[in-house]
């Protein structure tokens, strides 16, 4: 019986905009996780500036530990994914406090299976997230965007087909 292919997420970069808005914006075509354990201990004073925009709308890259708005789902293999896994779990003992590898890796592979579980979405699913920071702590929803996903502006004009003959001068004496 073949294996499930795993999908995780990569971030995606559509524009300059991550590189404005975050302090550090990750590099186009990381994996990445939610990152929401990096802000569990701020504050909402803690929550201005730039700080705020990757609090509120940012991926976590783990390659760079930089922040990305947006992830695109994409095909990962068993050893990538569980090459992640290691790599979380040593980035809690270095940034935050985990006594060791073996204490870290159960919540590294939380963490991975968290984001894995977003990409349950064609390949090439945009995502999107945002987070408040409410009474109970860390709140997180998360968007698809998809390219057939309806238009949000406004039709400001419209392209009608005319029964018109340029050549008839009565079509434009009924005009006035």
């Amino acid at each position: 019986m073949a294996e499930t292919p795993l999908r995780f997420p990569r971030t995606i970069r559509l524009d300059e905009s991550d590189v404005a808005v975050f302090d550090h914006a990750a590099a186009p075509g990381e994996w990445a996780v939610s990152g929401a354990f990096a802000y569990s201990e701020l504050t909402a004073d803690d929550l201005q500036g730039k700080t705020r925009q990757a609090f509120a709308h940012g991926f976590l890259g783990l390659e760079s530990y930089g922040r990305s708005t947006l992830v695109v789902v994409t095909d990962i293999d068993r050893a990538s994914y569980d090459g992640i896994v290691e790599l979380l779990a040593q980035h809690f003992v270095d940034h935050y406090g985990a006594p060791d590898i073996a204490a870290a890796r159960p919540v590294a592979e939380e963490e991975a299976a968290f984001a894995a579980s977003l990409c349950d979405h064609p390949i090439n699913t945009l995502l999107a997230v945002s987070r408040d920071l409410e009474e109970r702590g860390v709140v997180e929803s998360f968007r698809v965007i998809t390219p057939d996903a309806p238009k949000s502006h406004a039709k400001i004009w419209e392209i009608v087909a005319q029964d018109f003959d340029p050549e008839d001068d009565t079509a434009r004496e009924n005009e006035s």
